[in-house]
């Protein structure tokens, strides 16, 4: 590991922090063993954070077996010691928010404002929603549903989890995977993307600080295509949780199909933000900025398709191109920046590609361009506002990740829900609307795993979040995640201490 002095004390000391390694097994740091090196890159400068060693299939196998060890040991431990676990879990990360903060800032870009007020918050919350649904796992009733005998159903932990999170939230996703399976009582090894390891590695070590056992949770930073495939195919692995793009969680599919494991993913999006034509204007284009532009356009929630009913649909195009234009880009540890930069200059100029391509079939109104000066060093791109493209152009259709929003106009309320499904993707979306009748009716027709009314973006920790279509299946956060994290168990027995002689005799006659 080097350090090219770009991870100052003010902004956060990666090497210092994982001076022994950027794998997390078995309660200690210690280094990968595949051979090769990544760099964590800060996406503001382009400048080195942290150099590390990768993880290869021989970390994986000791995660798993740590994991695999600690299991029966957490499984055992009642909902009420888990509970108090997750409680002092929460109480840690609070102590150390303002180092998530940074960590998370630096290695993804995002401005400082908002690690501190979304993403390092939310995590907490879910962290102590999780300590309190910890004690409400149960099955169903008991009960004598067949003759003379009590049937009643046991929950339970599934075993090893193996998990994969993204670049786009690293800390809240790896919060996600982590603390709905570990309430359940499974122990887990989670694959950061070898982008942004850093903040999953912090949480980790708050957990064991907090009094967690060894092994319940591991960490390993390698590749999808070695660490992440040989997680996932895993023999020892129980279930698999993916958060990424359709086209790679369709190859985690195939790869855990193969030992037919538990499945959870939570693929890519295309939201629609539908607006008719009673719609407050003004809001509607306050929030298609904040939904569109949120964490640069690299979520999978954010609103990327407008659809816009034709008497408000110029002055929709007018507005929000003037609000996006005094959206601010700058340092993220600067106070006054309200736009950080794109992961990395690759994912910058896919999204440049996307909108320099449309610009032969559309109107590009603001944006389409990366600034220059300073922030040419950095993967900064401009949010950009495309009108008048057609529903089966590619930036309608793809998931283009970035600081971009699409605006079309519809005519008629069954013309815009229709197009509003009109995508492979089922994720997320927002309609807006005065009136109660259409925004109930927008509920119940847009097939989505969210719909937000005259809002677009918030999440909560009590409720679940997941896709319908090619955005995957499973929920995150909730009690409902305690479905992908737990099976279940019929229980039956005699009361008699007979039946089975009778059933015996029913079957087989007297002998």
């Amino acid at each position: 590991m080097h350090n090219p002095g770009i991870a100052t004390p003010d902004r956060f000391p990666a090497e210092e922090r994982f001076a022994e390694g950027a794998q997390y097994i078995a309660g200690r740091l210690t280094r990968g063993t595949s051979g090769r090196t990544h760099a964590v890159v800060d996406p503001a400068s382009g400048e080195e954070v942290l150099t590390y060693e990768l993880a290869g299939p021989a970390d994986v196998d000791r995660a798993v077996a740590a994991a695999r060890a600690a299991f029966p040991g957490w499984a055992g431990t009642t909902p009420g010691e888990r509970s108090d676990a997750l409680h002092r879990f929460a109480a840690v990360l609070a102590d150390r928010a303002e180092d998530f903060a940074r960590a998370e800032s630096l290695q993804c870009g995002k401005p400082l404002k908002l690690t501190r007020e979304f993403d390092v918050p939310g995590t907490i919350d879910n962290t102590a929603f999780f300590a309190g649904a910890a004690r409400h796992l149960q099955g169903q009733s008991a009960g004598e549903y067949s003759g003379d005998h009590t049937s009643y159903v046991r929950r339970e932990p599934i075993g090893v989890v193996g998990s994969i999170a993204p670049w786009n939230y690293p800390l809240q996703m790896a919060a996600w995977k982590i603390l709905p399976a570990i309430a359940a009582g499974n122990t887990i090894v989670l694959k950061p993307a070898e982008l942004t390891p850093l903040t999953s590695l912090l949480f980790a070590q708050a957990a064991t600080d907090a009094g967690i056992p060894d092994g319940v949770i591991n960490i390993v930073t390698g590749t999808g295509r070695e660490a992440g495939e040989h997680l996932v195919g895993h023999p020892d692995v129980a279930m698999t949780s993916f958060t990424g793009s359709t086209a790679v969680g369709k190859r985690v599919a195939e790869v855990a199909t193969a030992t037919v494991k538990r499945l959870h993913l939570e693929l890519g999006g295309k939201a629609p933000f539908v607006v008719f034509d009673d719609a407050d204007l003004e809001a509607a284009a306050h929030g298609a900025v904040a939904g569109s532009l949120i964490n640069t356009g690299q979520d999978c929630t954010a609103a990327t398709r407008a659809y816009v009913q034709r008497p408000l649909y110029e002055a929709f195009v007018e507005r929000t191109a003037a609000l996006m234009e005094t959206v601010r880009l700058g340092d993220p540890f600067a106070a006054g920046t309200d736009l950080g930069p794109l992961i990395s200059h690759v994912q910058r100029d896919r999204v440049a590609g996307f909108v320099d391509r449309a610009r032969a079939y559309a109107r590009v109104v603001t944006g389409g361009e990366a600034p220059g000066g300073e922030l040419a060093k950095g993967a900064y791109y401009r949010p950009t506002l495309i009108a008048d493209a057609a529903q089966d152009s590619e930036v309608v259709q793809s998931e283009i990740f970035g600081p971009v929003l699409v605006v079309l106009p519809f005519d008629t309320d069954d013309e815009g829900l229709a197009l509003a499904n009109d995508t492979p993707y089922g994720l997320a979306a927002s309609a807006w609307s005065r009136d109660v009748y259409r925004a109930n009716r927008a509920t119940r027709e847009i097939k989505a795993g969210c719909v937000w009314i005259n809002d677009h973006i918030p999440i909560i920790s009590e409720m679940p979040h997941g896709g319908h279509k090619s955005s995957g299946y499973g929920k995150d956060m909730s009690a409902y995640s305690f479905e992908e994290y737990t099976q279940i168990k019929h229980v039956m027995f005699d009361n008699t201490a007979v039946a089975a002689k009778d059933w015996h005799r029913t079957v087989f006659g007297d002998r």
